[in-house]
């Protein structure tokens, strides 16, 4: 009984944090047709969050020293890399057109890892992948020569590049705490499958939610990559530019005016930081592969969103593609090993070499 409570209160958190995600781009569309540039409303988000995580990152403030490349990693490719590629995506094509490009991110990722770390992968990832693909030509309209700005389409493809990054890194910093406990579960999990964003690989043996010995806390590499990737996004958004006193003005969303300021909070507060905590407590209480098929719920949200409050409708070819990508994330994801808490069978000599899929949902 109190398992199965567990776990609806993880799926819970989990379509919680798909839904803050989701609805990021919404927000930040109408700041940007304000006349804010993309990359100033990444900087308003990623420095407001990590001034908000702020006392995590000072009680964890070993990370950086102890896993230095884990959090330039994420502060370069899995924040400042996602969110200004999908921003300056957003800027020129429809918000649920740059979600669902960013979708291949998955089969990037599974190609990753059958040709270059040489893993096999189920047969039912390859057609999780082909369904992906072949939705995104009906989204992108690639019979037309592209229905939509290539500039905009290839920033959203960079921003999947990027998130194969991100779950190669997760998958890293997954590896290196499982190694840290000779004979654990987790050193047996370690290889089953790349992290679910950050909470994934990273949280499960965590007790106290020390760095030291174990697998670091994955809040305080949210908060330590949000802090490297303010100060970097610095260098190139020059927030010093940013007409601070317009966030005062009536900015358009759908039939109403909002305060510019307001959609900033939203953006800082719910879409980053209240997604990524719950984001890790769902992934406490679920496995990391149901975590990432409720995800999916992330691309719905952001295009229905996009549709009723900026009126950016999808006509039929991309609505017929999108379910087909979400459909391939879906067989992607299922293909996944059994359970981690089932055993797992005696390994032979003779043996084949088991079939290793990631964990594969997308994170802006």
């Amino acid at each position: 009984m109190r398992s199965t409570q567990v776990r609806s209160g993880g799926v819970g958190l989990a379509l919680l944090s798909a839904v803050a995600f989701g609805g990021s781009g919404v927000a930040a569309k109408p700041l940007i047709e304000a006349g804010f540039e993309p990359l100033h409303v990444v900087w308003m988000r990623v420095a407001g969050a990590a001034l908000v995580l702020l006392p995590v990152a000072v009680r964890h403030r070993r990370l950086p020293l102890q896993r230095p490349g884990l959090v330039i990693g994420f502060g370069l490719l899995g924040i400042v890399g996602v969110q200004a590629l999908y921003y300056l995506a957003i800027a020129r094509i429809p918000v649920g057109v740059a979600i669902l490009v960013e979708y291949l991110g998955p089969a990037l990722l599974l190609g990753w890892v059958r040709f270059v770390q040489r893993r096999k992968v189920r047969r039912a990832a390859v057609v999780g992948v082909v369904l992906a693909v072949g939705g995104m030509c009906f989204v992108v309209g690639i019979w037309s020569g592209f229905a939509f700005a290539p500039v905009g389409l290839l920033c959203s493809f960079g921003a999947a590049c990027c998130q194969v990054a991100y779950f190669v890194l997760a998958d890293h910093g997954a590896q290196d705490g499982a190694a840290a406990s000779p004979g654990s579960p987790d050193r047996e999990r370690a290889g089953e499958g790349l992290a679910d964003g950050l909470g994934d690989g990273f949280v499960d043996g965590l007790g106290d939610g020390s760095d030291v010995g174990g697998a670091p806390d994955p809040v305080a590499v949210i908060a330590h990559a949000l802090l490297f990737g303010t100060a970097s996004l610095t260098l190139v958004a020059r927030p010093w530019d940013i007409a601070w006193t317009s966030l005062a003005h009536q900015v358009p969303l759908g039939d109403a005016d909002v305060p510019g300021i307001l959609l900033v909070g939203w953006i800082v507060l719910v879409c980053t930081v209240v997604s990524y905590l719950t984001g890790v407590m769902a992934v406490r209480r679920l496995s990391p592969q149901i975590a990432a098929v409720v995800s999916c719920v992330e691309a719905v949200v952001g295009a229905v969103l996009a549709w009723f409050l900026l009126g950016e409708h999808l006509g039929t070819p991309q609505l017929f593609g999108g379910a087909l990508v979400l459909a391939g994330a879906f067989v992607a994801q299922t293909a996944l090993p059994a359970a981690a808490g089932e055993p797992a069978p005696a390994a032979s000599p003779t043996a084949p070499e088991p079939c290793v899929e990631p964990d594969l949902a997308p994170r802006r």
